[in-house]
């Protein structure tokens, strides 16, 4: 079953230095029905304005990843980390035991758009650890690269305590690729840019998503062109 979720039904909260869009209950935006999907706790789509951001601020008991699609993003920590994130490279955060953090957009000029991830980890109390890599974006022409996983192992991908996997693809206009899903897991589909056609029944078009689950095999086709990321989950 392929459930569509259009751009426009996700949350909206403008703070002014910061534009978000959650696609599941966070912060100020509740709702019951729409908790989770499997361990998929949170995906939100920020764009935070030069030289703001999110001060320190808590975690427990989370994966947390961070993908920037445009500008960079400044992370600190209480373990001690200082980075850089930008275009091309993906982040993990294992919150565990507890971290404090803090995100900013070093930029005296660009904003940032970012997508954050949290999933449940397969145990808790894990200790605090973090992780960032970067990606051969060549290597996710036409074909789905996977980023973060604990099923795939090298060193481009990063690893996270769930038995889980992120892929990207940016696909060339008219081109199509299959993601061949295993018995009793679920797929999260979500467009980064462009339009793309799923199974040849859902349209989706930039920033819908669609949560899929009994659905062996999944075919991914654009006449336009598109940039997409596909998440394997229990």
């Amino acid at each position: 079953m392929i459930k569509v979720y259009p751009a426009e039904s996700r949350f909206n909260a403008n703070h002014g230095w910061l534009q978000s869009y959650f696609s599941f209950s966070f912060a100020e935006y509740y709702d019951p029905t729409n908790m989770n999907f499997g361990p998929m706790r949170v995906l939100n789509d920020d764009t935070v304005q030069p030289k703001e951001g999110f001060g320190d601020h808590p975690h427990r008991e989370m994966e947390i990843v961070t993908i920037v699609l445009k500008g960079q993003l400044q992370h600190r920590d209480s373990v001690g980390n200082t980075e850089i994130l930008r275009f091309g490279e993906v982040q993990r955060m294992t919150a565990g035991t507890g971290v404090i953090h803090s995100e900013v957009n070093p930029s005296e000029t660009e904003e940032v758009n970012l997508l954050q991830m949290w999933f449940e980890p397969m145990q808790r109390g894990l200790h605090p650890s973090y992780e960032q890599k970067a990606y051969n974006k060549s290597d996710m022409k036409n074909r789905l690269l996977p980023v973060v996983s604990n099923q795939h192992h090298s060193e481009n991908v990063t690893h996270i305590h769930q038995d889980m996997t992120i892929y990207l693809s940016e696909l060339d206009a008219g081109s199509s690729l299959s993601f061949t899903q295993a018995p009793n897991r679920r797929i999260f589909f979500f467009v980064i840019e462009g339009e793309v056609n799923l199974n040849q029944t859902d349209k989706l078009k930039r920033r819908d998503s669609a949560r899929i689950t009994a659905t062996p095999t999944l075919d991914i086709q654009t006449d336009t062109g598109a940039f997409i990321m596909l998440i394997d989950l229990p």
